[in-house]
């Protein structure tokens, strides 16, 4: 089930060439150390560069890091390169760091949310919650 859905921001250092911008497009991330997160969501985030930036030779290159997306923030203020992240991570504010939309010719890029379940999951508890969110974000008509 679709939830909601929220915009891809660049990470960049304060004095980068795009941190002049008041947007990113893809094709801005050539030739840059992009940071990612081992986890949530680094690997969609890594699937969407790889998908917008479909040859191999216009891809950023791409660092991992096992750590979270905050400390992924600390490694752009010194410097070590550019991230992405969500909008949810904008409640936290690192010194050294400016974000910006990412977007490319339709207009921001967006990370969607879903929810989803086993068909064999007899939980009393996840009846209700389905039951919750049916009522709260309703299919849309086909």
């Amino acid at each position: 089930m679709s939830l909601w859905s929220e915009r891809l921001l660049a990470v960049l250092p304060d004095g980068h060439r795009l941190a002049a911008n008041e947007i990113v497009h893809w094709t801005d991330l050539k030739g840059e150390a992009l940071l990612l997160s081992q986890r949530d969501p680094g690997l969609e985030i890594q699937d969407l560069v790889v998908a917008r930036l479909a040859s191999p030779a216009d891809r950023p290159k791409m660092v991992r890091h096992d750590i979270s997306r905050e400390s992924i923030k600390s490694l752009v203020g010194a410097g070590f390169g550019i991230g992405l992240t969500i909008e949810a991570s904008l409640g936290a504010s690192f010194a050294g760091v400016t974000h910006r939309e990412v977007r490319d010719g339709t207009g921001p890029t967006r990370v969607g949310h879903s929810g989803y379940w086993r068909q064999d999951n007899e939980n009393p508890a996840l009846a209700s919650f389905l039951k919750l969110l049916g009522e709260r974000y309703p299919s849309p008509s086909t």
